[in-house]
């Protein structure tokens, strides 16, 4: 072993800046060759680990997410429009989205199915050929729509791969959507391919109904059935009482539900019996569900569940429906729309690890939910899709953390949501007036909450950003897109029977624990109005909180956000 030498702190310093040196060379040298359009080739490995792991079994790499990287010019871009150009309030009406404008039926844009195989090829003959298929459904992709249109989407075959697994397996599958954007997570292309090519049933769980009004829920879950006749729908809440809670005027529920704490009890879901029941439809009498209903009614503390985390071998060719009386139900969905915390709803106490950081499920995983049932969880991928990026961040596809231009998705979110009324915010420069740009909602959030540089002690706009954006992904600042038409029939969806019923059920959750944390009484007269205001903004008035009635807002939870809940 070679002798250790003296090295300087001067000689660190000089080392580091050399090292910069050479980053900044290589960057602008990257910049110079992009020229003004973005690369269309040149992928962006997210949450990639440095240490190498190349050729051993649990490689956290192998399924890490795969996205087009957007040059520097683009991004410089919409930083400068977001610091120059004021943001504009869109109308209610603009909430509204269906899925023509998200996915285009009958495009390109569809989803990559696995090639046809046989046990006479080897694995380097299988892989070879689902590489060559995926590489020119890609290049498909691309012949039709650039790089700077299309969505952030999955280009790990890999993960592909894991879905092409889930999806055959599986006898039931279900597709996870999240209620405050389920048209963005739902894939015609995925449904039309496991009903009509695989001949099996979906069921689409939209999950964490805790997060959006009651009324909305019900209007998404008929929109979804219009569309799809033959879809089954769940309603699934891994934190019910935090909806249960929640009475009167949205914006009221919002300020609410921001001041009592998080209840986050696995063994108080709100759903799977509603999935049981769904299944029992489905299966008939081929598979014995009996233990999944005792399950589910018994105390989740004296079971133990059998859990298995590794890869599952090779299948059959034509895969037998309930084979040894066995259901084998598989999750699929969009990174952070709750997969892992369903199964653990399901499970009723935590028996895979959660994470607000999409790609966290590194790999396929199976649990034993009773005897006869068996989940598939499969790693959240995304589907390609015509859509603004900004949304699939709110919506938690991309890691914020990695987010180079925070300050447009503010920006987009600010256009949505009117940010300086629900956070409180002052204008730094009284000249301005009320025109907001999405850098200055950053700046006042930063003063707000004491976010400083080190040295300059300069507001810390970027870190603001990055917290607004983390708030509006757990729901403490809550965007909820509208079926088509849900602003004009909104009074006929609060008055719904279905509406009125899952309140009930909601309201079955409501702890006593919960009313006591609020630290406060509410009475029936604070809950007189039910229907937000129409106007894009929400209302000017500031003397009473209670009359807000915006139908957008700040979702609740454990609260160091102190700020937002009252204005000393």
């Amino acid at each position: 072993m070679p002798r250790k030498k003296p090295f300087s702190s001067k000689q660190k310093k000089f080392q580091l800046q050399e090292k910069r040196r050479r980053k900044r060379n290589d960057n602008d040298s990257s910049d110079d060759s992009e020229g003004e359009q973005a690369t269309s080739s040149e992928r962006l490995e997210v949450n990639k680990q440095p240490k190498d792991f190349a050729g051993k079994k649990n490689d956290p790499n192998r399924y890490r997410l795969h996205f087009f990287k957007e040059s520097k010019q683009e991004v410089d871009e919409r930083k400068l429009r977001a610091k120059t150009e004021p943001v504009i309030p869109k109308k209610l009406t603009d909430l509204e989205i269906d899925f023509e404008t998200v996915y285009r039926p009958g495009s390109v844009l569809d989803i990559p199915k696995r090639p046809p195989w046989d046990y006479s090829m080897s694995k380097q003959q299988l892989e070879a050929r689902e590489e060559k298929y995926f590489q020119k459904y890609v290049a498909g992709i691309m012949e039709e729509h650039t790089a700077k249109e299309l969505s952030y989407f999955e280009m790990n075959l890999e993960t592909w791969r894991q879905l092409w697994r889930v999806m055959e397996i599986s006898d039931v599958l279900l597709l996870i959507v999240d209620v405050r954007t389920p048209v963005l997570h739902f894939s015609p292309a995925l449904y039309s391919y496991v009903t009509k090519t695989l001949h099996k049933s979906m069921i689409v769980v939209i999950n964490k109904i805790d997060l959006a009004p009651r009324a909305l829920t019900v209007a998404w879950k008929h929109y979804l059935l219009t569309k799809f006749p033959e879809l089954k729908i769940v309603l699934f809440s891994s934190n019910p009482s935090e909806a249960a809670y929640a009475k009167g005027g949205e914006l009221q529920q919002q300020r609410r539900a921001f001041k009592r704490g998080k209840i986050n009890r696995y063994n108080q879901s709100v759903g799977p019996l509603q999935l049981l029941r769904v299944c029992q439809e489905i299966v008939g009498n081929k598979v014995d569900l009996s233990s999944w209903e005792e399950k589910i009614h018994a105390d989740p503390d004296d079971e133990v569940n059998d859990i298995d985390n590794s890869l599952p071998s090779e299948e059959k060719e034509g895969h037998e429906m309930f084979k040894d009386g066995v259901l084998t139900i598989g999750c699929v969905g969009y990174p952070n729309v709750g997969k892992s915390s369903l199964l653990n709803g399901l499970v009723g106490k935590k028996v895979v690890s959660v994470s607000k950081t999409p790609g966290h499920t590194k790999h396929f995983q199976t649990i034993f939910l009773t005897p006869t049932v068996k989940l598939c969880d499969c790693p959240g991928l995304v589907f390609p899709s015509i859509v603004d990026k900004s949304l699939q961040i709110i919506a938690g596809i991309y890691p914020i953390a990695q987010v180079r231009d925070p300050y447009s998705v503010i920006g987009y979110l600010g256009e949505r949501i009117n940010l300086p009324k629900l956070l409180k915010l002052k204008h730094s420069d009284i000249d301005e007036g009320d025109q907001w740009t999405a850098f200055d909602i950053c700046e006042a959030w930063a003063l707000k909450k004491g976010f400083l540089t080190a040295k300059a002690a300069r507001p810390d706009a970027y870190r603001a950003a990055n917290h607004l954006l983390r708030m509006a992904l757990i729901g403490r600042i809550c965007l909820c897109l509208r079926p088509p038409g849900y602003t004009a029939d909104e009074e006929l969806w609060l008055h719904h029977q279905e509406t009125k019923q899952l309140s009930e059920e909601l309201h079955k959750f409501e702890a006593k624990d919960v009313e006591n944390e609020s630290g406060e009484e509410t009475t029936d007269d604070e809950f007189q109005q039910e229907k937000g205001d129409n106007s894009p903004s929400v209302s000017e008035d500031n003397s009473s909180s209670q009359e807000d009635e915006g139908e957008r807002g700040i979702m609740g939870g454990r609260n160091p956000f102190a700020a937002l809940a009252g204005d000393d």
